[in-house]
């Protein structure tokens, strides 16, 4: 069967399951654990679901996966090799007044 509208149902269909399976061990984890370490209160299935939203809205966001997965060291290491030795010397000029964070360094206080 490779009917694009059977694809579509059965991802639906799987979605929607693991979105009931998923929720349903998180409500059952809350209140195992919640009341009795934190004496927090016990939750229903959709308070469930609303805090994996919630959880995914703050830690994860909604943003789509593009097919391109390499990570920014492997881009940067394919950058670092196609620079030229000059381009190479004037980035770690550039960089060695900075901190981590791409930050400028501050000054000292000078005791007065």
């Amino acid at each position: 069967m490779h009917n694009p509208v059977f694809k579509v149902l059965k991802f639906i269909l799987f979605a929607i399951i693991f979105c009931f399976v998923f929720s349903f061990v998180t409500m059952h984890l809350w209140n195992w654990l919640m009341p009795t370490l934190f004496g927090l209160r016990t939750i229903t299935w959709p308070q469930a679901l609303g805090l994996l939203v919630l959880a995914k809205l703050l830690f994860g966001g909604f943003h789509r996966h593009g097919g391109n997965h390499r990570g920014w060291k492997h881009r940067m290491e394919e950058r670092w090799a196609n620079m030229t030795p000059e381009e190479r010397e004037r980035l770690r000029a550039g960089m060695k007044g900075r901190r981590g964070c791409g930050f400028p360094r501050r000054e000292e206080p000078t005791s007065l």
